[in-house]
Parts: C-alpha cells; sequence; structure tokens
C-alpha cells in the first residue's frame, strides 16, 4: 500500500526500527546529493540511530557536526564502493560484515549507485529489511527501484527512501558549519579586507575541467571590482591552481591543501560567490548557503545542478562529442569514464563556455 507524497509515491514504513544503515561511500559532491533522503530518513524515523556505512574522511567530517547522520561506520575498500586511502590498514570483507551484522541494523539502504557491487554488500548487512537502487545488472533488494543514470541525484535517493515510508521534507542539500570549522577558516584566511569570491579550477576528471586560463580572466575581472579572490584546490591540483594564479596576472591568494572539509565549508559559508567546475567543493559552497556559478557538462547538468536561480547560475556546455576523436558520449553514460563508447581520451567537454558568460552570470549575483 502507497500514499502521494510530493515526489511520487511513498512505501510503508518498516516498524520498530532502531537502527539504520545508509550505503554511501564514494565523494564530497555524491554526500552532498544525499542530504535531503538522509533528512527525509530523519523525519520519518525520528527514534532511529542513523549510520552512514562511508569512507574516513565522512567519520571526520561528520564527527560532531549536527545533521541526520549519528554514526558513521567505515566501510573497507572494495571494487564499486570505495578505493582505499594512503596507508590505510586493510579489513577484511567478513570481518566488517560479521561486525556489521551485530549492530543488528532493521533497515539498511543502497544510496550508492546502480548495485552491482553495492546491493550485495548490503544484502549482507542482515537487516530486517533492505531498500534502494538497482540497475539491470545488479541484484534485486526487498524494496527497490530502478537505477536510471539520467536523473538528477538529489531526487533519485529521496526516491530510494520514499520506498521505506520517508516523504521528501526537502530537495535542497544544507550542511551544518560548526564554530570549529569557522575558527579553522579564520586561522587559515584571517578576516577578509575586501568581499571575497572563491574559485574552485580543480575536479576530478579534466573532462570537466573549465580551462585554467579561464578562471584566470575571472580573477583578474573580480579583482579589478573590488574583491578579494580566493583560489582553492587540494594537493593533487596545485598545478592547475598555480596556472589560475599566474594567469591572473594580479594578486590574488591561493588555498592548496590547507583546509580541511570543515574548514573549507566555513570559508566558502563566509563567500559573497563561489565559481567552480561541477565538483564536490561547489556542490559544498551550495549546501552552507552560498551563491554559486558552476561550470557544467549538459549531462552533469541534468544530473547535479541545483534547480535554484535566485542564488546559483549553472553554465552549461552543449559539446556532446569528444573534442578528440569526434566520438558520440552520451549513448550510455556521462563521458568521464575513460573507454566508454570507445573513446579514451581525456580533453575537456567544457572548454567552450565563454568567461563573458561566466563572468555575467557572477555579477548577477553579486549585485543582488
Amino acid at each position: 500500500m502507497v500514499h502521494p507524497a510530493l515526489l511520487g509515491p511513498v512505501g510503508e514504513p518498516v516498524p520498530d526500527v532502531e537502527r539504520i544503515a545508509v550505503l554511501r561511500a564514494n565523494a564530497l559532491g555524491d554526500f552532498i546529493f544525499t542530504l535531503p533522503a538522509l533528512d527525509s530518513l530523519r523525519a520519518a524515523y525520528p527514534e532511529a540511530e542513523i549510520v552512514l556505512l562511508g569512507a574516513p574522511w565522512h567519520a571526520k567530517l561528520l564527527r560532531d557536526r549536527p545533521g541526520p547522520v549519528d554514526r558513521v561506520l567505515v566501510v573497507p575498500p572494495a571494487a564499486g564502493i570505495r578505493a582505499a586511502d594512503p596507508g590505510e590498514p586493510e579489513v577484511a570483507r567478513e570481518d566488517f560484515l560479521a561486525a556489521a551484522r551485530a549492530e543488528r541494523f532493521d533497515l539498511a539502504l543502497q544510496l550508492h549507485g546502480g548495485g552491482a557491487n553495492s546491493n550485495p554488500l548490503v544484502a549482507g548487512l542482515g537487516a530486517r529489511v533492505t531498500a534502494g537502487l538497482r540497475a539491470e545488472d545488479a541484484p534485486p533488494l526487498d524494496r527497490w527501484i530502478r537505477y536510471v543514470y539520467y536523473q538528477h541525484e538529489v531526487i533519485r535517493y529521496l526516491e530510494a527512501v520514499a520506498l521505506v515510508g520517508a516523504p521528501a521534507s526537502t530537495v535542497i542539500p544544507a550542511l551544518a558549519v560548526t564554530d570549529t570549522d569557522r575558527a579553522e577558516a579564520r586561522r587559515v584566511l584571517g578576516e577578509p579586507g575586501r568581499p571575497r569570491v572563491a574559485l574552485h579550477p580543480g575536479a576530478t576528471d579534466n573532462r570537466r575541467r573549465w580551462p585554467p586560463e579561464r578562471f584566470g580572466e575571472v580573477a583578474r575581472a573580480l579583482t579589478g571590482d573590488g574583491y578579494e579572490v580566493l583560489v582553492t584546490g587540494t594537493p593533487s591540483e596545485r598545478e592547475v591552481v598555480d596556472r589560475v594564479v599566474a594567469s591572473a596576472g594580479v594578486p590574488v591568494r591561493a588555498e592548496v591543501g590547507t583546509l580541511g572539509l570543515g574548514g573549507l565549508a566555513a570559508a566558502y559559508q563566509g563567500c559573497a560567490l563561489v565559481i567552480s567546475n561541477d565538483t564536490g567543493p561547489l556542490h559544498l559552497a551550495g549546501a552552507v548557503g552560498t551563491a554559486t556559478v558552476g561550470v557544467y557538462w549538459v549531462g552533469n547538468l541534468i544530473n547535479g545542478a541545483t534547480p535554484l536561480r535566485a542564488r546559483h547560475r549553472p553554465i552549461a556546455s552543449w559539446t556532446t562529442n569528444c573534442p578528440v576523436c569526434g566520438v558520440d558520449c552520451t549513448r550510455d553514460i556521462y563521458p568521464h569514464r575513460p573507454g566508454d563508447d570507445g573513446c579514451e581520451h581525456r580533453d575537456s567537454f567544457v572548454a567552450d563556455v565563454p568567461v563573458v558568460e561566466v563572468l555575467e552570470a557572477a555579477h548577477d549575483l553579486l549585485k543582488v
């Protein structure tokens, strides 16, 4: 039996739930997309403990942070689940599952992907009821919804938790920023002398990277407008940050690996605007309430761009064929995995986005 709700049918709640496991062990942006679903679970099961099966970075970020997750249980690295951190001790899958079964989960949710690798893991937790996503090659769970790639990520996970009686309470990801986060940001950045705008020119995959020289042009223009420009990046993105700084030709501040995720969240919350490729820090900025301009490939625009426009401007590249070999990279999934559709190239799919369009969006948001 189901009843109608904001986003469609909602399944019957699971009775007598004391502990819920949720598998979502991938990257920052991926986690941000699940926040509305986690909020919906909290609203539907207010007395239950929600345990995120995640990575070490989830445990660090969510420790003592207000929100729907009560605790993080680090899932061991495995194909299709997550990569190992450098120096991370090895934990056997069966040892992890034995410990997880001892937790006696009442409900286990797979919000991780299509399920070929993750559904067997979730089934192995021994929960009374399993639910989540299922692609064609994945085994079923007790309650499941079809995984279809071209769907907005937030809605995908909201539909999944609705299977267990958790209707959507919001469609907007929100992450709390703590006093500890703000203290870290102040310690690293100091107080701004002028309004700050942050640029994040990195991304895990080069195909989602707008050219650093374009970011440099934006930095130069915004510095001329009187803004303090902050360029953020991870240690692996130092080269691209350096290229932005060099091409700007004006003083800008580079912060590479100096802030933890909590400190970065606070730094972004203190900015008037964040301009970024489609990557975790862009979605982090939106989740802490900061206005954003995001550069997206059109497929990712469908999957990840916020629907809000009062404070956010996604700028789309409509390139659908590989810039090198011309292969159509839209036929199966987004073009971030070398070898899909026979294309091994990694050239940017968003290089054609004009600087003027990004600056127009930035100026529009900054004058609000």
